[in-house]
């Protein structure tokens, strides 16, 4: 799911090369995150078949939130409601009654996502390398989850 949603979304930002490796990467860095137990992973379902992922954990950089450090649908899930599902149950699950997460600047698709979900953007943005030199924009989301907070 991961590698298949990168490569569909953010590949075309990179050379062929960068893309490539950031693809493959993909296809394996999970097996280690499962196997730590580290944060919360979740999917989500079309049938019998797990088209979306998020992982959440408690926010290293931000006091009493919790942040989505990877939320991702294959592309074949792209526009089944599986994302909206995983994001409801995700949200349901976390213990922090605040969430923030970054995305990539330039990814219109992810960014109207995120808003339909009722995320906000918080004006805060950073840069981040993939590993080619060239660091990409991402801004920053959060929503309040539950009142009192």
């Amino acid at each position: 799911m991961h590698a298949a949603s990168w490569g569909a979304a953010y590949a075309p930002l990179f050379p062929i090369e960068v893309a490539k490796a950031g693809v493959e990467s993909r296809l394996t860095r999970w097996h280690s995150r499962i196997a730590d137990g580290e944060g919360l992973i979740m999917l989500g379902f079309v049938g019998e078949r797990p088209l979306a992922l998020s992982w959440s954990k408690p926010s290293e950089t931000r006091a009493g939130f919790a942040e989505i450090y990877s939320f991702y649908t294959h592309p074949d899930g792209w526009g089944s409601g599986v994302s909206a599902a995983l994001m409801d149950a995700t949200l349901r699950e976390l213990r922090e009654d605040r969430v923030h997460l970054w995305t990539l600047r330039d990814t219109a698709q992810s960014r109207r996502f995120y808003a339909k979900c009722g995320f906000t953007e918080t004006g805060a943005t950073q840069t981040r390398d993939f590993g080619d030199g060239n660091p990409l924009a991402q801004v920053e989301y959060e929503l309040v989850i539950k009142s009192g907070a």
